[in-house]
């Protein structure tokens, strides 16, 4: 008996669809970041460095008679430079700068201002690189990840609505893509003042991202 040839009939491909999803969470730093330097000049180089060592050793004292942990203050560079002078297109040797930064953590947000001025105080030349950060960022994190996949499924919801088609609420595939760091501030030069140095950290807004695609 013949049996006619009779093609399988095979299920619909499915399409997909891809959205982005973002999520931000803000919160108010714990921690705070900054770097002090001590410069010093002599035409004698071994003086200039017992100077510089002197003036950072009492920045140092300063800082911990602050409550500030040893633990918290770490040296960061230390360089010397020959210095010179150019008269009347000459080259004259002027002597030697000593630069010693050390990088401060300090743990009580509002203690900022007055550590900036105690240790200007003490001999610091130059205050920089000011960083608000926060602990357990992980944690606020997968927050931020919890609203960037809820805005993606949120998305792909409207589209599906509005276009008039189905759709798996089950991701095939999510792509994680990026989160959110310290903020920073800029440096600027170290000058005592009888005012109390200000500082708003502000809030730090921990951001996440992720690429998801879906099925319909």
């Amino acid at each position: 008996m013949y049996y006619p040839y009779v093609k399988q009939a095979t299920p619909t491909e499915r399409r997909v669809m891809t959205v982005n999803g973002t999520g931000n969470f803000e919160v108010e730093p714990t921690i705070a970041q900054i770097q002090f330097e001590v410069r010093t000049e002599n035409k004698d180089l071994s003086r200039a460095q017992q100077e510089n060592a002197y003036v950072m050793n009492q920045v140092i004292e300063s800082l911990l008679g602050l409550g500030i942990s040893r633990e918290d203050i770490k040296t960061s560079s230390y360089n010397i430079f020959p210095q010179y002078d150019y008269v009347e297109g000459k080259q004259l040797f002027r002597g030697y700068q000593v630069s010693n930064t050390i990088t401060v953590k300090i743990r009580n947000i509002e203690q900022v201002g007055n550590v900036i001025d105690v240790a200007v105080q003490n001999g610091v030349n130059s205050v920089s690189s000011i960083q608000f950060m926060i602990e357990n960022e992980e944690l606020y994190y997968r927050q931020a990840l919890s609203l960037a996949l809820k805005d993606a499924s949120a998305k792909a919801q409207t589209i599906a609505e509005t276009m008039q088609i189905q759709f798996d609420p089950i991701p095939i595939k999510i792509v994680e893509e990026g989160s959110g760091g310290p903020i920073a501030f800029q440096s600027f030069a170290a000058k005592e003042t009888s005012v109390s140095t200000p500082i708003e950290p502000g809030q730090i807004t921990i951001s996440a991202t992720v690429n998801v695609q879906f099925q319909y």
